[in-house]
């Protein structure tokens, strides 16, 4: 695999690529084990470590988030723990909600996309701390409760988790297993099945609508990344998946929601620092604008004023 120099910063090829197979073990272990944070891993390593553009790596995640879920989902669908009413009711609005973050992503600067990319994983972090301190085995019935919410609910929650997927390339997992319990009231373990099919619909939209951006822009996201991430993280998601039923969920989710937490705080700041200088220039292109677009009588007054003859 071809890796871009910027993505080296002075480490050694073979540390470059220790990271890339860990990484993508670890996004697979992840969609395994908890139906989501793939994408969270994904998208850093993709842009820090591998050196790839923002709306590249974004489009890579979609296609590798999209690739592994499908194969994490074949055993919860062989052990019946898919709920496809909600896959229709939450995932096929978000179709729609995918196409337009993809287009508002198109518009955005790649920075403000990774800073609303770490506050997403900050609030993701929020979310599974929450589910940690939840009762062990809340949701252990396999059957969904017959006392659901209203369809136009899941519908508006699909939606808004398609923009996130669109926007910043996440797969929302983090979003949609807890709205499947909370509105779907569907059993924990049917839901993170169920995510994982409403994943692989969000991230083939995302994937179209920014393969199409790219090729317009003259920019093309790299196949061979996207094979090396997806094959590992298949395995990964395999392993994943066999693992669930014996570990402690509780001590799980909040370890990996420290980890959230550590890594979008590292892609505000590093981000972040690079809007504020953009923001400054902006506003001085603004003022120097409104100062010239002053009536005449009004320059000379000023001009006279700072002593300029």
């Amino acid at each position: 695999m071809n890796l871009p120099q910027a993505g080296l910063h002075g480490i050694c090829w073979e540390s470059i690529m220790a990271y890339i197979l860990i990484g993508s073990l670890l996004i697979g272990l992840t969609l395994g084990l908890l139906g989501s944070g793939g994408s969270a891993i994904t998208v850093p390593i993709l842009v820090y470590l591998v050196g790839h553009g923002t709306k590249e790596s974004i489009a890579e995640s979609m296609a590798i988030v999209g690739m592994i879920s499908i194969a994490a989902a074949i055993p919860y669908a062989s052990s019946k723990l898919i709920d496809w009413r909600s896959v229709v009711f939450f995932g096929l609005p978000g179709m729609l909600g995918t196409l337009a973050g993809a287009w508002l992503g198109g518009l955005a600067t790649e920075a403000l996309q990774l800073v609303v990319f770490g506050t997403i994983l900050l609030a993701a972090a929020f979310v599974m701390f929450r589910r940690a301190r939840g009762p062990e085995g809340a949701h252990e019935s396999l059957e969904p409760s017959a006392q659901q919410s209203p369809r136009w609910k899941m519908a508006a929650e699909g939606i808004g988790v398609g923009m996130l997927t669109g926007f910043v390339g996440v797969g929302g997992g983090f979003l949609i297993v807890p709205a499947l319990v909370i509105l779907g009231k569907l059993p924990m373990r049917k839901a993170i099945g169920t995510s994982l099919v409403i994943i692989v619909i969000n991230a083939t939209v995302g994937f179209v609508k920014y393969e199409h951006f790219l090729v317009t822009h003259q920019m093309s996201v790299n196949w061979q990344t996207i094979l090396v991430f997806t094959l590992i993280g298949i395995v990964g998601s395999v392993v994943g998946h066999k693992l669930n039923a014996h570990l402690n969920q509780h001590v799980l989710k909040t370890v990996f929601a420290g980890f959230l937490i550590l890594l979008g705080g590292f892609v505000i700041v590093h981000e972040g620092s690079k809007l504020v200088p953009a923001a400054a220039r902006q506003a001085r292109m603004t003022t120097g604008n409104n100062y010239v677009l002053l009536p005449s009588h009004h320059r000379n007054s000023t001009f006279q004023h700072q002593g300029v003859e």
